[in-house]
């Protein structure tokens, strides 16, 4: 699918830089008022640099992923998604 993510890379405290199949690119930030519930554990730097691809979508230990088509539907609109 074009929205598959294909590559993903670490940047500032947590922000991603991703490159989806269809050579889409943008950032993806996390407000840290986001990072409750299930992504509770990302607050830890060293969890949110664990983050790696599965079947296109970015995924962590423990069960945490982002829908890749909503990331996607967002960075192609505005070059980022801020997740608040």
């Amino acid at each position: 699918m074009e929205w598959d993510v294909v590559e993903v890379q670490t940047e500032q405290p947590l922000a991603l830089r991703v490159l989806f199949a269809d050579g889409t690119q943008g950032q993806v930030r996390f407000e840290p008022s986001h990072l409750t519930g299930v992504f509770a554990p990302l607050k830890d730097p060293v969890m949110f640099s664990q983050v790696h691809i599965d079947h296109g979508a970015l995924t962590w230990p423990g069960d945490v992923d982002l829908a890749p088509d909503a990331m996607y539907d967002a960075i192609k609109t505005h070059g980022e998604w801020v997740l608040r």
